[in-house]
């Protein structure tokens, strides 16, 4: 009897202990009856996979992840739909978008009906006291969406622009204060309530205020627009969380899981309150500008510091302008303007940008990335023109040597117009990485030969990129720049680089169609490659045991149809840390 009572504690350890060991192995979620593309090159296909918490513990058979089932387990057959990992976007500007999804977003507008009625939602969906800005009205104005160049191109001489004036808008604006600008900042427009706290009427003048027959019709400059900038209230911090609570809700109905961002300081509280609410559904790899490499070390920041959710490890710095408004730097005239581009400096960074981290003055982005190399920061650079890139790989070039080999996952961002082949084949030697967004090709070719010509051949080289052997990142750039609008839709940009045609299909064959790649190297360049980029490989890009439960279930094989019908294609589930942020049907309940 003894010593049955000394074994009976020890045998009830050991069913506990057996139990707790087998229970481990149950799974939270299982996908099974997919045609899964892992994106893992020891294992590229599969028909399911397992969920424990954050991460998967199985992928493959279907009969192999039944032993993983438990009464408890959520199961989704996906009735042989594709799996493929969620999406990792190389490039956005999260913020500026979840102000254009609760705000008014006017890039493609040029009539009274469609401005009002974008004005009119907009305004319903502000919190209270917010005032209504932006808005970038008539960017597709000149070149309509889809054009294929000058021929197709709605510019002509002695066309009138779009010009509003507040009558479109005071009647649907309640007590929201707007003011709202053209996309190249030309025009202005103030309804109602803003030019009464500005405290202008055409009875009180100021220069820059607009009066027709007595009345202010609501365009305002010079003094005037300064008097209403001065009234405009600080964007609250509800009013960022809508933004944010938008935007991320966009991105898991697209099927993007993580985002690198160019986030300016007030969006960090804006991603910590909703990890700490339990509400962020994208993870964020943060790219603060250059110029904080001396405040991030100074406050003990090192490069990595984070966690899953928000990591920050690279920075980000600017050598040119854009092609949307013709600052992008070439070393031959822009054949429009006459002129070369610009270098970026403090003065033309813009707002959410920080001052210090581009060309200018004189010696600064190398000072930049010598100090950065050396406390461990990776360079992410803004290059656009072909001149603006051969100069920074000079700049990484003389780094590099003088520091010596380390681990370094340096990209030229945008990469857009390289002089030759001869440039990718120095990306390479290099070590460096291009990070591209696909959706560029199909709506800058609406202006792109008018304002370059021949050199139009090697913009977008996506294909000279990867044959020279380039790490290729894909991402949007959403929600895109003044003077262009661009989609995060993955299935956009993926149907991009596959055919470089627009949306509607042209030209026939495609834009530089040598330019094309193949759909396996585009899913890699928007999932695997860009982990890797970020320094997260070991954790996620691909659907392997161990890594994080990112996944999507894609409506249609991407693999079977004409690469015409990809831009159709709809994720119908999206899975982030074995977490469902979006579901459509069938998967919806």
């Amino acid at each position: 009897m003894p010593n049955f009572a000394k074994a009976f504690p020890l045998a009830v350890l050991l069913i506990v202990w057996s139990v707790t060991r087998l229970s481990a192995q149950d799974a939270d979620l299982i996908v099974r009856n997919a045609d899964v593309w892992t994106g893992d090159s020891a294992r590229p296909r599969a028909q399911a996979l397992a969920v424990r918490g954050e991460r998967l513990i199985a992928v493959g058979a279907d009969v192999d992840i039944e032993r993983y089932r438990s009464p408890r387990t959520r199961v989704i057959d996906a009735g042989g739909r594709l799996v493929t990992p969620g999406f990792i976007d190389d490039h956005t500007h999260f913020s500026q978008a979840g102000a254009l999804l609760i705000g008014a977003n006017l890039l493609d507008v040029s009539s009274p009906a469609a401005f009002a009625a974008r004005v009119k939602a907009a305004v319903a969906r502000m919190s209270p006291g917010a005032w209504l800005t932006g808005g970038d009205w008539g960017a597709y104005e000149d070149w309509s969406a889809n054009s294929t160049g000058p021929a197709a191109s709605a510019n002509a001489p002695g066309r009138s622009r779009f010009s509003p004036d507040r009558t479109m808008i005071d009647s649907i604006s309640g007590t929201t204060p707007i003011l709202l600008n053209r996309w190249d900042r030309s025009a202005w427009l103030a309804n109602d309530n803003a030019l009464r706290r500005a405290a202008l009427s055409c009875e009180r003048p100021a220069r820059g205020l607009e009066c027709v027959n007595g009345r202010a019709t609501g365009r305002v400059a010079d003094s005037a627009l300064a008097r209403v900038r001065a009234t405009i209230a600080a964007k609250t911090f509800d009013q960022r969380l809508r933004e944010a609570r938008a935007a991320q809700q966009h991105l898991a109905e697209l099927g993007v899981t993580t985002i690198h961002d160019i986030t300016p300081p007030f969006q960090l509280p804006v991603y910590t309150a909703l990890k700490e609410r339990g509400e962020l559904t994208v993870r964020v790899f943060a790219r603060p500008t250059l110029d904080k490499w001396r405040h991030l070390t100074y406050a003990g920041i090192s490069p990595g510091f984070g966690d899953d959710w928000i990591r920050v490890r690279a920075l980000k710095g600017f050598v040119d302008g854009i092609q949307g408004n013709s600052t992008a730097r070439f070393y031959e005239p822009q054949l429009h303007s006459g002129k070369r581009g610009e270098w970026r400096d403090s003065t033309n960074t813009g707002a959410t940008d920080g001052p210090g981290s581009g060309m200018q003055p004189a010696g600064n982005m190398e000072r930049l990335l010598f100090g950065l190399d050396s406390a461990g920061w990776w360079a992410n650079v803004h290059a656009i023109g072909d001149e603006a890139i051969d100069t920074l790989l000079t700049i990484m070039e003389k780094v590099i040597r003088t520091n010596g080999p380390k681990e370094r996952r340096w990209r030229i961002i945008h990469s857009q117009v390289i002089r030759n082949a001869a440039v990718a084949e120095r990306y390479k030697r290099l070590g460096i990485i291009a990070e591209v967004q696909p959706y560029h090709a199909i709506d800058d070719m609406r202006w792109m030969e008018e304002r370059i010509g021949a050199r139009a051949r090697w913009a977008y080289a996506f294909r000279t990129f990867r044959d020279a052997g380039v790490p290729l990142l894909f991402g949007s750039d959403w929600p895109g720049t003044n003077a262009s609008w661009y989609t995060a839709n993955p299935m956009v940009i993926l149907y991009a680089a596959v055919t470089r045609q627009t949306v509607d299909g042209k030209p026939e064959g495609g834009w530089f169609p040598e330019e094309r790649l193949d759909l396996e190297t585009s899913l890699r360049s928007y999932t695997i490659n860009n982990a890797w980029a970020e320094g997260e490989e070991a954790d996620k890009g691909s659907l392997a045991p161990g890594k994080l439960a990112d996944f999507v279930i894609i409506d249609r094989d991407l693999f079977a149809i004409p690469p015409a019908q990809i831009k159709d294609a709809k994720v119908l589930l999206t899975v982030v840390g074995g977490r469902v942020v979006h579901a459509a049907a069938p998967f919806a309940r």
